[in-house]
């Protein structure tokens, strides 16, 4: 794999961590914890290093772990085009264009099929330790401690305590267990591997217990991937004997297990390394140190993401109670602690499922028990894959997204078929899916999958990279990334009959419909609708941004600024709602679990108290009339949405709907909510809740999307007072905020990048520092340059707009890049 971006990326950011201020270590360890073992899968415990993840169940008797490897995927190197398609678009437009809506919407359905849909995620093995005797265990309690990353079972068996620890080592690349008894001698247990495929074959050789395998067939394409897994136990005092399937050890006080896997993927074109020397180069290097070293030095890798951010909400009468009871509980136990461990839950998910020079989380991060997978597991690219990564810059995990910008560098190449083969166009395009072999094409028919936006939304993150951390190299490397998927939408969009906008075509608002036809199938597809027209405005607008940083391209500048001018403005329809289609065709009604159209809102800056009030009114009449209740990923998105309306109470409303406890056999529904490991439900589990209502917290405690950081912008009643360290603002600002009785006491900020330092503060609050002083004319900082959007066309309908009353005051301070500044308050 080429590495050339995860090293520049790896070397900048350790320069940006290095000249940060330490953040405070976590007074008390940070635990998920429970009385009983897992009896399934959502209430398992996850541990991963990025490449590597594990569900632990914590069973006396028979411990699993059930294990993933991220490249273990289905299928072989492909793209999904076809080449027909390009015909069939071209009809499409034309009927859209003409207004036969129902026409195009069953040619779609007719003729956008493709044989390949994308692949799907795949488990890898299951290590079970088998330990007789110990069903009768009393004083049972497993935790996963996320200070720490680890997971410990421990219980008493015939007055012997039983520890076991796993982790995931992030610098060893093993999975290592420890396994201990408080009696010399005490330990007699067994190690087998098993797995969810037909396909493996399973050995002792060597002293090491192997599982090699490779996925079943998948849409008709034979898999590519082999991997294998291999076990190699250690103990000091123990006697270890081996037979065709198991290792045996007897007589031990401890012992540990290592654990490595090794597939053959190099990259997604390439599929020839060697699975059973990766995972026995890993195992043997891994297996060299004991435990206590490995564990040393991936606390010591790990701690250097985690301690970055800390957030302390105040103390809970229920802290003391099992994980699982504290979620049954929160609805009516304030529990502010069971808030600070979800948020740090978040970003504990996202450096175990995400780590520079190996994958994406995909729609389950790394964890995934099942060959046949909800949605295959894979990169849902019209919120979920983006969702992901949205806590990623602002709670201090920013090289974590480099996997992402990784992806998004494979895409922009095989993304070029599809940009000239269906669209005749230059430049590249994905549409609404994408998995390990990088494809690009339609996914899952011609309503779902005709929507050509997944590549165009994924780039903001490489341009949001840039806004916090400045780094210019890794604008410069990923500015042709940003300039293809510009130049695709340049030669694609096409001018619609009624007004002369530029629109993409053929489209739609992502799964949702706006009529029936008449057989009462749903009818999505149309062109220019509101959230397409702002996803191009935003990529439009960084690439311009991004030109005239480097210095660069000014031709292209200027096409882009010229084709922006001309793309539909956002309208506010006749309920005074933000329209989600180029016509007024929005139901009251509608409870849709996307609410595409507020991308304006979140994740863009868009849409805004200060500089698009009526548009701000007009995206709460949306969120109002969309409702609270939806999947478990929708409700995380609407935390954010609240966030940036300022109503730290709604927002908390939802964290409060998303952390109801869900019963962990429940396998589909629309209700959303927590299962008693923490993670997501939809029903069923999908990872995007987790970051969304984390990145949502965040939003609640600190913004800088609109020319100011904005201080405590959503700030519930509830949370009266607090501490939260370590949050990033745009522009490279590491904040601190002390706040007591609903308002700020300090305020710290750490400059990297220096520049004029805008704080948008609450009228009633009245600030000190050395310096401050009440802002004037527009923002002079580069990284807080205000996205103007279009005068929004408002219809004759639409109710009378009540002015947007801003309780907000701005300040300026000038800072010096590596100082540190604190703001009192009277």
């Amino acid at each position: 794999m080429n590495h050339t971006l995860s090293c520049k990326l790896i070397a900048a950011v350790t320069t940006v961590m290095l000249s940060l201020p330490a953040v405070a270590q976590q007074t008390t360890d940070l635990k998920l914890w429970y009385d009983k073992p897992a009896q399934t899968w959502n209430e398992a415990l996850p541990i991963g290093n990025g490449r590597l993840a594990a569900m632990v169940f914590g069973g006396p008797a028979t411990e699993r772990l059930q294990m993933n490897e991220e490249t273990i995927w289905t299928g072989k190197p492909h793209n999904n085009v076809v080449e027909s398609h390009g015909k069939v678009i071209t009809e499409l437009r034309q009927l859209l264009f003409q207004k036969k809506y129902a026409e195009a919407q069953q040619l779609s359905k007719a003729k956008i099929v493709a044989t390949q849909n994308g692949m799907s995620y795949q488990p890898a093995s299951d290590l079970l330790l088998y330990f007789p005797g110990h069903e009768k265990a009393t004083g049972y309690q497993r935790d996963l401690n996320i200070s720490k990353a680890t997971s410990t079972v421990s219980y008493q068996v015939d007055g012997v305590t039983y520890t076991r620890t796993a982790l995931a080592s992030f610098t060893e690349n093993v999975i290592a267990v420890e396994v201990a008894a408080s009696k010399k001698g005490a330990l007699r247990f067994n190690v087998g591997l098993t797995s969810a495929h037909t396909r493996t074959q399973r050995q002792v050789k060597d002293q090491l217990l192997t599982l090699a395998g490779r996925p079943g067939m998948a849409e008709q394409l034979e898999p590519a991937i082999n991997f294998e897994t291999n076990v190699r136990v250690t103990s000091p005092d123990g006697k270890i004997a081996y037979t065709d399937s198991t290792i045996n050890i007897t007589g031990a006080t401890r012992a540990t297990v290592y654990v490595s896997i090794g597939t053959n993927f190099n990259n997604y074109r390439d599929v020839s390394a060697d699975a059973h020397q990766r995972s026995v180069d890993y195992l043997n290097k891994g297996s060299k140190k004991p435990f206590e070293q490995i564990r040393g030095l991936h606390e010591q890798y790990y701690t250097q993401y985690f301690n970055r951010v800390n957030l302390n909400l105040g103390k809970a009468t229920t802290a003391n109670l099992s994980t699982d009871e504290r979620v049954k509980q929160f609805s009516t136990s304030q529990d502010p602690q069971l808030i600070e461990l979800y948020f740090q839950f978040g970003r504990y998910l996202l450096i175990a499922g995400s780590q520079p020079g190996g994958q994406p989380t995909n729609l389950q991060g790394k964890w995934n028990h099942k060959t046949n997978p909800a949605w295959d597991s894979k990169y849902t690219i019209n919120i979920n894959t983006e969702m992901n990564y949205w806590p990623s810059e602002v709670t201090n995990l920013s090289e974590l997204g480099e996997p992402l910008f990784h992806m998004l560098k494979d895409l922009s190449v095989t993304g070029q078929e599809s940009a000239r083969t269906l669209y005749g166009a230059r430049g590249w395009v994905a549409h609404h899916n994408t998995d390990l072999w990088r494809i690009t094409g339609p996914v899952d028919g011609g309503f779902y999958g005709m929507w050509p936006m997944g590549g165009a939304w994924l780039t903001r993150h490489l341009w949001e990279h840039y806004m916090y951390t400045g780094d210019k190299a890794f604008l410069k490397e990923v500015y042709p990334i940003l300039k293809g998927a510009a130049t695709y939408y340049v030669d694609a969009l096409q001018v619609e009959p009624d007004h002369g906008w530029l629109v993409v075509t053929p489209s739609m608002s992502p799964e949702n419909n706006y009529m029936k036809d008449s057989a009462g199938n749903g009818i999505g597809l149309t062109y220019g609708t509101t959230m397409d027209n702002q996803i191009v405005a935003e990529l439009f607008y960084n690439t311009i941004q991004a030109g005239k940083v480097l210095a660069t391209d000014a031709a292209f500048t200027d096409t882009l600024i010229r084709k922006r001018a001309q793309l539909p403005p956002m309208q506010i329809g006749r309920f005074g709602q933000l329209q989600e289609w180029i016509n007024d065709w929005d139901r009251k009604d509608d409870r849709h679990r996307h609410i595409s159209h507020l991308f304006g809102l979140f994740p863009s800056n868009q849409i805004s108290p200060v500089t698009t009030p009526e548009l701000f009114e007009a995206a709460n009449n949306t969120l109002v009339s969309r409702g609270d209740i939806s999947t478990g990923w929708s409700m995380g998105w609407k935390v954010n949405f609240w966030a940036r309306m300022k109503d730290g109470n709604h927002a908390l409303k939802l964290i409060t709907n998303q952390l109801n406890l869900v019963s962990p056999d429940t396998q589909f529904g629309q209700g959303g909510g927590t299962y008693p490991n923490l993670f997501d439900a939809h029903p069923p589990f999908q990872i995007d809740g987790n970051y969304g209502c984390t990145a949502g917290i965040a939003e609640m405690l600190l913004q800088s999307q609109d020319g100011a950081v904005e201080i405590l912008p959503a700030l519930p009643d509830s949370w009266k007072n607090g501490t939260v360290n370590g949050l990033v603002a745009r522009g490279g600002y590491t904040v601190a905020i002390t706040w007591k009785n609903n308002k700020p006491e300090k305020v710290t900020v750490t400059a990297k990048l220096g520049g004029n330092l805008r704080l948008r503060l609450h009228n009633s609050w009245k600030p000190v520092a050395s310096g401050l002083s009440a802002a004037k004319g527009p923002n002079g900082n580069p990284f807080y340059q205000v996205m103007e959007v279009a005068k929004p066309l408002i219809s004759a309908e639409a109710p009378a707009t009540t002015a947007t009353v801003l309780h907000t005051s701005d300040y300026d301070l000038p800072t010096t890049a590596g100082k540190t500044y604190v703001i009192t308050f009277k």
